[in-house]
């Protein structure tokens, strides 16, 4: 299987069978072609291809799906990395299977705009991702949007089709954004007003909110810097000042930063944060680092005033529950 240029593709299987026909020859081609492949599955798949590979397995880089597949944009990052290390001479071959069981639908939605948007990311690139999804146990739903994310559907060995439903990132990006809730957070009697030379006064508010919330040390800190990096932008560009709101439920700690924008505000980039930004890049690098940082992003940005919302998981929400 010889091919030129970025690919990405969904392989829609059934069958133990029907993953190692769509995943065998594929490793086994790139290492015969001396490429780099990194196989990210559930442990059951992992045990398959290893098993199939035989010796050759020691060849291939393994990682558990759930280890990998933890926040989306923190996994792009991932893989960014994982690429600049291995693909600098030679393609990269990835086996990336997402994780869908017990997603919210804010969460699944999140993960299908990821999806979407690696045909961004690596568009200028020369590796090679195959996407498995388990008709068995992914929604339905979901396995007809991976038609829509991927320009190519994988059905078998070296055997592929245009996806006939692909839809463009941008385009994609903007339904995400338009089946999101609208709107700012109501106002609450502990929001804090913030301008210029507050950031210490800010810092500390969010630093202690994370701890009354029960977020470990080294979030606490993520949390903060990830605030304080959007307040930055809100002083900025945001005719500097807005307003911060400390919210938590169930699942997440919740800081939302809000400003009423400037007339010299700048157009919102396409893919804000989502893209890492050049090496000599002068700007881009903020939101970047707020989704790096963050479990979730939430963002409307425009000049007439902009929302940045940031999703930090609580720990007893990522403590298995024993069943009843």
């Amino acid at each position: 299987m010889t091919r030129t240029g970025f690919v990405h593709q969904a392989l829609c299987y059934g069958s133990d069978d029907e993953f190692l026909e769509g995943t065998l020859e594929f490793t086994l081609d790139g290492l015969d072609s001396g490429d780099a492949v990194l196989a990210v599955a559930k442990d059951h798949n992992i045990t398959l291809l290893e098993s199939a590979l035989g010796t050759r397995a020691r060849d291939v880089e393994f990682v558990d799906a759930d280890d990998w597949y933890r926040y989306p944009s923190r996994t792009l990052g991932q893989y960014h990395a994982y690429c600049a290390d291995h693909g600098t001479d030679r393609r990269v071959r990835i086996i990336g299977e997402p994780v869908w069981t017990g997603r919210t639908e804010f969460e699944a939605r999140e993960w299908t705009r990821y999806e979407s948007l690696l045909n961004v990311a690596f568009a200028d690139s020369g590796h090679w991702i195959v996407c498995p999804y388990d008709t068995r146990t992914v929604p339905a739903d979901i396995v007809h949007t991976a038609t829509r994310t991927h320009p190519e559907l994988a059905l078998g060995a070296r055997i592929s089709a245009s996806s006939s439903r692909y839809t463009a990132p941008a385009d994609f990006y903007a339904e995400c954004d338009a089946a999101r809730p609208a709107g700012r957070l109501p106002d609450g009697a502990d929001d804090i007003p913030f301008g210029r030379g507050r950031s210490a006064t800010l810092r500390a508010a969010v630093g202690a909110y994370a701890r009354l919330s029960g977020m470990p040390e080294q979030r606490t800190y993520d949390l903060v810097a990830a605030v304080h990096e959007v307040v930055a932008n809100a002083v900025r560009f945001g005719g500097g000042g807005g307003v911060l709101r400390l919210r938590s439920n169930p699942d997440y700690v919740i800081c939302e930063v809000a400003d009423d924008g400037a007339h010299n505000s700048p157009a919102p980039a396409r893919f804000p944060g989502h893209l890492p930004p050049g090496k000599r890049a002068a700007g881009g690098h903020g939101m970047w680092v707020v989704r790096q940082l963050s479990d979730l992003v939430a963002e409307d940005l425009g000049p007439g005033g902009s929302t940045v919302r940031v999703y930090f998981r609580r720990p007893e929400a990522l403590t298995p529950q024993p069943e009843a």
